[in-house]
């Protein structure tokens, strides 16, 4: 079995053939090491490897690992939130990466004044039929980032997007493809407050497709920790 350390370089060497196929700098992406249901030994010896940004799914998991691993990394919360979870998520991490409906951003907007700070969040988008998905329709998504980008506490960064899985990573292009178009649409409103988008699409599975069609953040967890346990 390969170490992680073994499993990170050979990532940011697919990651960095990937940008160089676009025509891409590689520095322009950044890797989220997904690290849902990881013991934090284990995400320690990634941050010896250079992992700088840690993504979670669950508010309660994380209230148990950040405090052992530490907070001189970047935690992202990359799952579905709960609004009745926005309060300690706000405290626990530096972007939320799911925000999908306008209830959602109202209480984070709330809470993140309360707090006195602003969160930086991505939209996400739903575009698939998949039901077991979540995120904002593409047809709201216009709406949806107006109403946000007025709200104090948040500063919209970036789109977010989970394609179903493929057994054939090719597969999954056109959805990165659709995300990157919104994202170009949306920047062709000019919005106040959203100057720039970031686009966090591809995972283990795809994410070197993700990067040929503009990825800049891909979030990457079985290929650098192993499969996880089934439930």
């Amino acid at each position: 079995m390969a170490s992680i350390a073994e499993n990170i370089m050979r990532v940011k060497e697919r990651i960095h053939r990937a940008a160089e196929r676009a025509g891409r700098s590689p520095e322009e992406i950044r890797l989220v090491a997904v690290s849902k249901t990881v013991e934090p030994e284990r995400i320690l010896a990634a941050l010896k490897e250079g992992i700088r940004i840690l993504g979670e799914n669950y508010v309660q998991e994380a209230q148990k690992k950040i405090p052992l691993v530490g907070a001189e990394v970047s935690w992202h919360f990359i799952g579905h939130l709960q609004s009745n979870k926005v309060k300690p998520a706000l405290r626990l991490f530096s972007c939320i990466q799911s925000v999908d409906r306008l209830s959602l951003a109202e209480e984070l907007s709330r809470q993140a004044r309360l707090q006195g700070k602003v969160m930086p969040i991505f939209l996400q988008v739903h575009l698939s039929e998949e039901k077991s998905k979540f995120g904002a329709r593409e047809e709201e998504l216009l709406d949806l980032a107006g109403r946000i980008a007025t709200m104090d506490g948040l500063s919209i960064r970036g789109l977010m997007t989970m394609p179903p899985y493929f057994d054939n990573p090719e597969e999954a292009r056109p959805y990165f493809v659709r995300l990157r178009k919104l994202a170009e649409s949306l920047l062709a409103q000019k919005i106040p407050g959203i100057q720039s988008l970031e686009l966090s699409m591809g995972m283990s599975n795809d994410f070197e497709v993700a990067i040929e069609e503009g990825a800049t953040m891909v979030r990457v967890g079985t290929a650098i920790f192993g499969t996880r346990p089934a439930k």
